[in-house]
Protein backbone atom coordinates (compact mmCIF):
# COMPACT_ATOMS: atom_id res chain seq x y z
CA UNK A 1 0.00 0.00 0.00
CA UNK A 2 2.61 2.13 0.65
CA UNK A 3 3.98 1.89 -2.89
CA UNK A 4 0.55 2.28 -4.49
CA UNK A 5 0.60 5.72 -2.57
CA UNK A 6 3.24 7.56 -4.27
CA UNK A 7 3.11 6.40 -7.39
CA UNK A 8 -1.12 7.28 -7.63
CA UNK A 9 -0.50 10.35 -6.51
CA UNK A 10 2.22 11.01 -8.81
CA UNK A 11 -0.42 10.01 -11.59
CA UNK A 12 -2.98 12.56 -9.96
CA UNK A 13 -0.48 15.44 -10.41
CA UNK A 14 0.71 14.74 -13.96
CA UNK A 15 -3.04 14.30 -14.76
CA UNK A 16 -3.95 17.56 -13.75
CA UNK A 17 -0.83 19.46 -14.68
CA UNK A 18 -1.87 17.99 -18.49
CA UNK A 19 -5.59 19.36 -17.88
CA UNK A 20 -5.27 22.55 -16.93
CA UNK A 21 -1.62 23.63 -18.93
CA UNK A 22 -3.59 23.04 -22.24
CA UNK A 23 -7.34 23.41 -23.08
CA UNK A 24 -8.21 20.14 -24.85
CA UNK A 25 -11.28 19.67 -27.00
CA UNK A 26 -10.32 16.48 -28.51
CA UNK A 27 -10.04 18.02 -31.83
CA UNK A 28 -8.29 21.55 -30.44
CA UNK A 29 -5.85 22.60 -28.28
CA UNK A 30 -5.37 26.09 -26.81
CA UNK A 31 -1.82 26.44 -27.11
CA UNK A 32 1.14 28.73 -25.44
CA UNK A 33 1.76 31.55 -28.24
CA UNK A 34 5.87 30.75 -27.01
CA UNK A 35 5.26 27.39 -28.80
CA UNK A 36 5.76 29.58 -31.94
CA UNK A 37 8.36 31.73 -30.57
CA UNK A 38 6.74 34.72 -32.20
CA UNK A 39 8.71 38.52 -31.20
CA UNK A 40 6.93 41.14 -30.26
CA UNK A 41 4.02 42.60 -32.00
CA UNK A 42 4.47 45.23 -34.08
CA UNK A 43 2.57 48.16 -36.72
CA UNK A 44 3.69 48.25 -39.88
CA UNK A 45 2.20 50.88 -42.53
CA UNK A 46 2.07 50.43 -46.62
CA UNK A 47 1.20 52.39 -49.15
CA UNK A 48 1.16 50.95 -52.50
CA UNK A 49 -0.30 51.39 -55.77
CA UNK A 50 -3.16 48.89 -57.29
CA UNK A 51 -3.37 48.44 -61.17
CA UNK A 52 -6.68 47.30 -61.90
CA UNK A 53 -6.11 46.37 -66.07
CA UNK A 54 -9.08 45.33 -68.14
CA UNK A 55 -7.73 46.91 -71.60
CA UNK A 56 -5.40 45.98 -73.80
CA UNK A 57 -3.73 42.46 -74.79
CA UNK A 58 -2.32 42.17 -71.29
CA UNK A 59 -4.93 42.76 -69.04
CA UNK A 60 -4.43 42.06 -65.26
CA UNK A 61 -8.19 41.76 -64.63
CA UNK A 62 -10.37 39.51 -66.66
CA UNK A 63 -14.27 38.83 -66.26
CA UNK A 64 -15.19 35.15 -65.13
CA UNK A 65 -18.47 35.21 -64.45
CA UNK A 66 -20.77 38.10 -66.54
CA UNK A 67 -24.13 39.46 -64.52
CA UNK A 68 -27.01 37.57 -65.05
CA UNK A 69 -29.12 40.65 -65.57
CA UNK A 70 -28.00 42.24 -68.55
CA UNK A 71 -29.56 45.21 -67.30
CA UNK A 72 -28.04 45.86 -64.17
CA UNK A 73 -26.73 49.29 -63.58
CA UNK A 74 -24.22 47.52 -61.07
CA UNK A 75 -23.53 44.42 -62.27
CA UNK A 76 -24.76 42.13 -59.81
CA UNK A 77 -23.26 39.07 -60.00
CA UNK A 78 -20.30 39.47 -61.61
CA UNK A 79 -16.59 38.35 -60.67
CA UNK A 80 -13.60 39.25 -62.00
CA UNK A 81 -10.11 37.49 -61.18
CA UNK A 82 -6.97 39.81 -60.64
CA UNK A 83 -3.26 39.57 -60.75
CA UNK A 84 -3.01 43.06 -60.60
CA UNK A 85 0.49 44.82 -60.11
CA UNK A 86 1.40 46.77 -56.56
CA UNK A 87 3.77 49.48 -57.42
CA UNK A 88 5.70 51.84 -55.53
CA UNK A 89 4.30 55.05 -56.70
CA UNK A 90 0.92 56.15 -58.67
CA UNK A 91 2.69 55.51 -62.00
CA UNK A 92 2.58 51.72 -63.54
CA UNK A 93 6.08 52.00 -64.41
CA UNK A 94 7.08 52.65 -60.94
CA UNK A 95 8.83 49.54 -58.44
CA UNK A 96 6.61 46.79 -58.57
CA UNK A 97 6.74 45.12 -55.12
CA UNK A 98 3.96 42.27 -55.47
CA UNK A 99 1.09 40.95 -56.83
CA UNK A 100 -2.67 41.64 -55.75
CA UNK A 101 -4.31 38.30 -56.41
CA UNK A 102 -7.90 37.18 -56.05
CA UNK A 103 -10.96 38.16 -56.95
CA UNK A 104 -13.70 40.91 -56.61
CA UNK A 105 -17.72 40.40 -57.15
CA UNK A 106 -20.48 42.53 -57.48
CA UNK A 107 -22.27 42.00 -54.43
CA UNK A 108 -24.85 44.64 -54.41
CA UNK A 109 -27.44 45.24 -56.48
CA UNK A 110 -28.83 49.03 -55.66
CA UNK A 111 -25.34 50.62 -55.34
CA UNK A 112 -21.77 49.57 -56.57
CA UNK A 113 -20.50 47.67 -53.86
CA UNK A 114 -17.68 44.71 -54.45
CA UNK A 115 -16.98 42.19 -52.38
CA UNK A 116 -12.53 42.22 -52.26
CA UNK A 117 -11.47 38.62 -51.92
CA UNK A 118 -7.21 39.09 -52.63
CA UNK A 119 -3.66 38.64 -51.16
CA UNK A 120 -0.82 41.51 -51.38
CA UNK A 121 1.64 39.21 -52.08
CA UNK A 122 4.69 40.42 -51.99
CA UNK A 123 8.23 40.20 -54.26
CA UNK A 124 10.34 42.58 -53.13
CA UNK A 125 13.13 43.04 -50.23
CA UNK A 126 12.20 41.79 -46.78
CA UNK A 127 8.66 40.92 -47.37
CA UNK A 128 9.17 39.04 -50.23
CA UNK A 129 7.49 35.49 -50.30
CA UNK A 130 4.84 37.05 -47.68
CA UNK A 131 1.52 37.98 -47.82
CA UNK A 132 -1.26 40.00 -46.55
CA UNK A 133 -5.03 38.75 -47.00
CA UNK A 134 -7.49 40.72 -47.29
CA UNK A 135 -11.90 40.21 -47.30
CA UNK A 136 -14.29 42.89 -47.55
CA UNK A 137 -16.71 45.07 -48.51
CA UNK A 138 -15.59 47.92 -51.47
CA UNK A 139 -17.98 50.94 -51.96
CA UNK A 140 -16.43 51.31 -55.41
CA UNK A 141 -17.62 55.45 -56.11
CA UNK A 142 -16.59 56.53 -52.12
CA UNK A 143 -14.09 58.60 -51.45
CA UNK A 144 -12.39 56.32 -49.06
CA UNK A 145 -13.14 52.65 -48.32
CA UNK A 146 -12.01 50.28 -45.28
CA UNK A 147 -11.85 46.75 -45.81
CA UNK A 148 -10.37 44.44 -42.90
CA UNK A 149 -6.94 42.47 -43.40
CA UNK A 150 -7.74 38.92 -42.08
CA UNK A 151 -4.41 37.21 -42.15
CA UNK A 152 -1.09 36.71 -44.18
CA UNK A 153 1.76 34.23 -44.46
CA UNK A 154 5.53 34.64 -43.64
CA UNK A 155 6.34 37.64 -41.87
CA UNK A 156 2.79 38.31 -41.53
CA UNK A 157 1.77 35.43 -40.27
CA UNK A 158 -1.07 35.72 -37.51
CA UNK A 159 -1.79 39.41 -38.93
CA UNK A 160 -4.36 41.60 -38.26
CA UNK A 161 -5.42 45.00 -39.46
CA UNK A 162 -7.26 46.92 -41.67
CA UNK A 163 -6.31 48.58 -45.64
CA UNK A 164 -7.58 52.38 -46.78
CA UNK A 165 -8.58 52.51 -50.27
CA UNK A 166 -8.46 56.07 -52.50
CA UNK A 167 -9.25 55.62 -56.42
CA UNK A 168 -5.82 57.66 -57.41
CA UNK A 169 -7.12 57.22 -61.31
CA UNK A 170 -10.45 55.55 -63.05
CA UNK A 171 -10.92 55.34 -66.94
CA UNK A 172 -14.78 54.38 -67.23
CA UNK A 173 -14.08 53.56 -70.78
CA UNK A 174 -11.69 50.68 -70.14
CA UNK A 175 -12.26 49.82 -66.66
CA UNK A 176 -8.68 50.64 -65.65
CA UNK A 177 -8.27 51.79 -62.36
CA UNK A 178 -5.31 52.85 -60.03
CA UNK A 179 -6.26 52.60 -56.73
CA UNK A 180 -3.92 53.88 -53.38
CA UNK A 181 -3.72 51.31 -50.81
CA UNK A 182 -2.59 52.31 -47.27
CA UNK A 183 -2.54 48.71 -45.10
CA UNK A 184 -2.49 49.27 -41.37
CA UNK A 185 -1.12 45.65 -39.84
CA UNK A 186 -0.24 44.31 -36.57
CA UNK A 187 1.93 41.33 -37.28
CA UNK A 188 4.79 39.52 -35.33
Amino acid sequence: MATVFPLLASQIIIFFLFSFSNQNYGYATTLDKNFFRLKEEKLSHFRLYWHDIYSGSNPTAVPVVAAPQKNSSTLFGAISMIDDPLTEGPELSSKLVGKAQGFYASAARDENGLMMVMNFAFMEGKYNGSTISVLGRNKVFSPMREMPVIGGSGLFRFARGYVEARTHKFDATTGDATVEYNIYVLHY
